[in-house]
């Protein structure tokens, strides 16, 4: 029902900006959260930021928080993260999420919150 494509990897300098893209339907109508995760080879999936879907709250995980900004454009139905001062730990396969109920446990940078999910795109973030 929900089909999210993500948009925007590829490969920068430490320091560097990228911006993601997630195009989304059945936007804001339905969905309450939206979100970005990113997972890197051996290690769990990790929710990066958060927001509510047509709304201005958000929440990031404290190793983002000041260098990336998670935010929406509505009438595009679209999520982005801005990516700023970006490090090789940040390199990782970044993925769109939405979700159609309130947050598991009340911790929306949870995966099990989230029900609808892109294919993910990568950033590498060579020093």
């Amino acid at each position: 029902q929900v089909h999210l494509v993500e948009s925007g990897g590829g490969s920068v300098q430490a320091g560097g900006s990228l911006r993601l893209s997630c195009a989304v339907s059945k936007y804001t109508y339905t969905l309450k959260y939206m979100a970005w995760f990113r997972q890197a080879p051996g290690k769990e999936r990790e929710g990066v930021a958060t927001m509510r879907a047509g709304g201005s709250s958000s929440a990031y995980v404290d190793s983002v928080k000041g260098r990336f900004t998670i935010s929406q454009d509505n009438a595009e139905n679209t999520l982005y993260l801005q990516m700023s001062s970006l490090k090789p730990e940040d390199t990782a396969t970044y993925y769109c999420a939405a979700a159609d109920t309130y947050c598991f446990l009340g911790n929306c940078l949870r995966s099990e919150s989230y029900r609808y999910w892109g294919q993910g795109t990568q950033v590498t973030v060579s020093s």
